[in-house]
């Protein structure tokens, strides 16, 4: 984080960039949510997030349907392997994973955990456990490696991928009547 400078001054910062201070502005958001504002008008009757609170049911509901489902088809054997708490735990990661992160995990998940697994097992019995820690550990090289040749060197990548990074409405108010320059007006 030492390498952007005034990475958690925006003021201070080039105009357009998608630099934040994460860490600072997810307790001081939620100090604003549960403190100054309350929930109640966030996540309650008075709040845009109200429907929200319709997951925590969908969550309780979910394993009955899906142990309803494998009672009802017992010979199907992957309805066994679905996980409910390991699927809405994926959605945690959701904020800050992009499109590309979900679509690559579930293509290499996919290729790998069914088509090689089912057509070739003998390669996946002997390779898959590699391939694994290969791709874990080419990950962090790859992060290792960008880091040493473009973040200590000071030099920043403009591609059209790099502009869905910072989103220009994340600072508008979202509540009805206020304005703000710039912002849409809800």
């Amino acid at each position: 984080m030492s390498t952007v400078p005034n990475i958690c001054e925006r003021e201070l910062l080039p105009a357009g960039s998608p630099w934040t201070c994460p860490g600072d502005h997810v307790f001081y958001d939620a100090s604003v949510i549960w403190g100054l504002i309350g929930p109640r008008r966030i996540f309650g009757d008075l709040g845009h997030y109200s429907a929200i609170n319709w997951f925590f049911l969908a969550g309780a509901i979910a394993p009955f349907l899906v142990w309803l489902a494998h009672k009802a088809f017992p010979h199907k054997q992957w309805i066994r392997l679905i996980t409910v708490p390991v699927l809405l735990g994926a959605l945690a990661d959701m904020p800050p994973a992009t499109a590309v992160n979900y679509t690559s995990w579930v293509l290499v998940g996919f290729v790998s955990g069914f088509v090689v697994y089912r057509y070739y097992r003998g390669w996946w019995s002997r390779h898959n456990y590699v391939l694994s820690g290969a791709l874990d550990a080419g990950l962090a090289f790859m992060g290792v490696l960008l880091y040493l040749c473009l973040g200590m060197e000071h030099i920043s990548l403009n591609w059209w991928g790099s502009d869905p990074d910072g989103c220009p409405l994340a600072s508008c108010p979202t509540a009805p009547g206020v304005i703000s320059k710039g912002c849409p007006l809800y």
